[in-house]
This record gives structure tokens, sequence and C-alpha cells, in this order.
């Protein structure tokens, strides 16, 4: 095109051909670079959210405590975050929302009094589900949490 006001050619608005495959291969580049990083690292960070996890379980646990005077029995369980067991005390409006089962979709374990720590044992057992395990089968514990 031609602009009469200046006489000269203008290009149309857009990219090229080649401006698009210089950018596509640019990115690529970028993703071979990055994606393994990433990529290699989904169970570290499914651990690092059941280490938060529990950490907030343990918040509700304690605000719990604070108004009953106890914490939830084994038999009335994590539920009891959530709905009144008909304890006196409890908060209206519960102490959780709700319960997330752990990165892997298992239930918390919760035993109180516990063994490991005098007032609960609260867990995830890991990738597994099992007790026990090693590296990404592990059990996140409170016990070594607090350590």
């Amino acid at each position: 095109m031609i602009d009469p006001k200046t006489k000269c050619h203008r290009r149309p608005g857009g990219f090229t051909l080649i401006e698009l495959m210089i950018v596509i291969v640019i990115l690529g580049l970028l993703a071979t670079m990055i994606m393994p990083k990433i990529l290699s690292r989904p169970e570290q960070a499914r651990r690092l959210k059941a280490k938060v996890e529990i950490r907030n379980i343990e918040s509700a646990l304690a605000l719990f405590k604070t108004d009953t005077g106890r914490f939830p029995t084994t038999s009335e369980g994590l539920d009891s975050l959530m709905s009144d067991p008909g304890i006196r005390g409890y908060s209206q409006d519960g102490y959780l929302d709700k319960l997330s089962p752990d990165p892997w979709g298992n239930k918390y374990a919760y035993l109180s009094p516990g063994v490991n720590r005098r007032d609960y044992d609260l867990l995830s057992y890991g990738k597994d589900g099992e007790s026990g395990g090693a590296a990404n089968d592990a059990d996140i514990e409170n016990w070594d949490l607090n350590e």
C-alpha cells in the first residue's frame, strides 16, 4: 500500500511467517530447558502440600482445644473439626470448612492421645498410603514437623 500523504510503502499490520517461526523456536528452546526442571518435582510439591495441610489441621485442632478444653478423641476424629460432635464450648462455625484428603487421595491419620506426641498424632502415609516407607513413600508426621 502507498500512503498518499508520504508516498511511501507501508506494510500491512501483523507478523511475517519468519517472525512467527523465530518466536516458536525461542519458545521451544525455553520449554526444553525449563520443563524437565518443573516436571521432575511433582512429588516434592505433593509432600510440601501435605506438610502445609497438616499445619492447617494443627491450627484447627488448637482452636478446638481452646474452645472445648480438649482435643478430639480418636473416635471423634478430624470430622469433629467440621461438625459439632455435641461438645460444650464448640464453635458454631466449626474449625475447618472441609477436610481434603492428602495429596495422594488418602485420609490423614489422627490418633488422640498420640503415641509419638502426648496430645495427638497426625500424619499422611505418603505416596504409597501405607505406614513407613522411604523417599516419596515416607510418612509425613506432625511430630517431625515441629522439631
